[in-house]
């Protein structure tokens, strides 16, 4: 079942961006606010009750015709089903019926997984690809950070089935 998080949804979406050792880990205060918060631009998807996958992403507040999506994420159960792409399917359906047209997201060059993920999710829609630079290697406070390149995916419409 995929459906919004709620913030009990928090703690369970700290523990699989963990497990998955290579997200960037946020704070679990951080998931637990952005299942408050940004309940309506993410999904989870569940297995018996229990959190199996996640997408949170955000509506921007400056082009609210696009989300950006922050993290993705599946519990090792659950890898090498299409759930990832079936959780974005599930979340851009319903943010296209409210107006949103594009996903953004950013990966760097070397996450393999992160492009296959995001540009499966453009041909099943029809979409274009473009991408850009983001933030240098060297604007983040870390040495030897890899570029974030921003990955804009649309114009989005509505499918009647998402992949067809």
């Amino acid at each position: 079942m995929i459906e919004s998080p709620t913030k009990a949804d928090g703690a369970e979406l700290w523990r699989i961006a963990r497990d998955s050792a290579k997200l960037d880990l946020n704070s679990p205060y951080a998931y637990m606010l952005w299942c408050r918060d940004f309940a309506g631009s993410s999904v989870v998807a569940r297995e018996d009750g229990r959190a199996v996958g996640f997408v949170i992403a955000y509506r921007r507040p400056d082009e609210p015709a696009a989300a950006l999506v922050w993290q993705v994420a599946v519990d090792s159960s659950q890898r090498g089903k299409g759930l990832a792409g079936a959780l974005l399917d599930a979340l851009y359906t319903r943010l296209v019926s409210e107006g949103v047209r594009y996903l953004e997201t950013t990966i760097t060059p070397d996450n393999e997984a992160s492009i296959r993920l995001f540009t499966s999710f453009a041909k099943r829609w029809n979409a274009a690809v473009e991408t850009s630079v983001l933030f240098e290697g060297a604007d983040f406070p870390e040495a030897g950070h890899l570029p974030e390149e921003l990955y804009r995916i649309g114009p989005l419409t509505a499918p009647t089935n998402p992949g067809d």
